[in-house]
């Protein structure tokens, strides 16, 4: 499988000298951790919503200061056309949480750790799946003689 059938596209792009607070902005509508920064439609660096925290809130830096003095950089990628398992290894190696995707040079999606948590569980779900029906057809345990389960009370428990 490739990395285009796991990423989100497309990346969230704003250009270098766009302000943090228009960032963090863009962030909470599209709803992610991170942006790809660009100048001339190459990629520049990555801001991510610890960037904003750490380089920018911690140091007291206003809202207008542009995304390029807080963005990590160089960054760290994956090719469109990777194998899935090549994304496994590179999250490893670098422990990075999110891989702008590219196409050549253009950016044209993110993979996130979360992603590859959700190819895990498809894969562990397509293996369990036959076994899981296979256990609510015929619960684990040896079949009951007697035919269906009845109410165990003790004699006890009539009076």
């Amino acid at each position: 499988m490739n990395v285009s059938e796991t990423m989100s596209s497309p990346a969230v792009a704003v250009p270098a000298r766009t302000p943090i607070g228009d960032v963090a902005q863009r962030m909470d509508e599209y709803g992610v951790g991170s942006v790809v920064v660009t100048q001339g439609g190459t990629l520049r660096g990555i801001a991510t919503d610890r960037d904003l925290a750490l380089r920018a809130l911690s140091q007291g830096l206003d809202s207008d200061v542009p995304v390029e003095r807080v963005m990590s950089s160089p960054v760290i990628t994956v090719a469109v056309t990777a194998d899935i398992r090549e994304a496994y290894r590179i999250f490893r190696r670098s422990q990075v949480r999110r891989l702008p995707v590219l196409d050549g040079r253009r950016v044209v999606g993110m993979l996130t750790v979360d992603d590859m948590l959700m190819d895990v569980f498809q894969r562990v779900a397509d293996l369990l799946g036959p076994v899981a029906w296979s256990v609510l057809e015929e619960p684990p345990g040896p079949p009951s003689a007697t035919g269906p389960a009845r109410n165990m009370t003790s004699p006890d428990d009539a009076r």
